[in-house]
């Protein structure tokens, strides 16, 4: 896969060591995740082989277009296994109501399958969030399923992946973080109160359960999209910065097939 040359201040061309794909609006970077995932469903329905994927609940620009393109293609999902990253938690540490408006299972239930004709949609069996009480659910998924096609997701302010939240520890010892329950970091949660509750930081739960590193990184392939102003400075991070828990993101550098959908705000200068 080509890798892309970003232009560093004084004029240097460096090579980002995680190859990134610089698209138009937000709308491409939606695009292509969607059809990212409509073409290895395609393409494992015509092998007789199942299709597992790990989804994120943000972005979520690709969803309405890959609930059109199930729809009008008759494209079936009864084969495929979505294993979604996280989940917010309450105080207490168990799953917030499905109907809270934050909830991660609610807005997949909302606005994913309920939204896929019935004969199309994967059965709910099959419809996988990490369990506060079992986290030990989703790697024995894994396990028996014997593959993750293709990890989606986005990066966080602080360059984690799902809510594995930065930690100042070694690329090795992050790689091997498990799905867990931890309490979120005060910049994400500022960051997300500010597209999900107007800015309300003390009204954002506290805890989450994430899968951990160890699965995003065993997926045969990782696809991020990014399209916000400050994406800018985390692209920077996530393609030249060292490896490490510093910024998780990072870990990605050594994967076999990693990519990065970047819009031309998130890609903006300098470069």
């Amino acid at each position: 896969m080509d890798k892309k040359y970003f232009r560093k201040e004084g004029g240097e061309l460096l090579e980002g060591r995680i190859p990134v794909k610089l698209l138009g609006d937000s709308g491409e970077v939606f695009y292509e995740m969607a059809l990212e995932m409509v073409n290895a469903i395609e393409e494992n329905n015509g092998k007789g082989e199942k299709t597992v994927f790990i989804l994120p609940v943000g972005p979520v620009g690709q969803y309405p277009i890959f609930v059109r393109l199930v729809n009008e293609k008759r494209i079936s999902l009864r084969d495929c296994w979505f294993i979604n990253m996280d989940e917010y938690l309450t105080d207490e540490k168990k799953y917030i109501d499905k109907d809270d408006p934050l909830s991660f299972r609610g807005f997949m239930e909302r606005n994913v399958y309920s939204r896929i004709d019935a004969d199309l949609v994967n059965p709910p069996s099959q419809r996988i969030f990490p369990d506060p009480d079992d986290t030990e659910n989703i790697p024995r998924v894994v396990e028996k399923l014997g593959k993750i096609d293709i990890a989606f997701g986005g990066i966080g302010i602080n360059g984690h992946l799902a809510f594995n939240e930065a930690e100042d520890v070694p690329a090795e010892e992050f790689a091997s973080r498990r799905t867990r329950v931890l309490r979120i970091s005060r910049e994400t949660r500022a960051v997300n109160s500010i597209g999900d509750l107007n800015g309300a930081i003390d009204a954002m739960p506290v805890y989450a359960v994430t899968i951990g590193m160890d699965m995003i990184l065993k997926a045969t392939k990782v696809r991020l999209g990014i399209f916000r102003p400050w994406h800018r400075a985390v692209l920077r991070q996530a393609i030249f910065s060292e490896m490490g828990g510093h910024f998780p993101v990072t870990l990605l550098q050594k994967h076999p097939d990693a990519l990065i959908y970047v819009n031309n705000v998130a890609a903006g200068r300098p470069f």
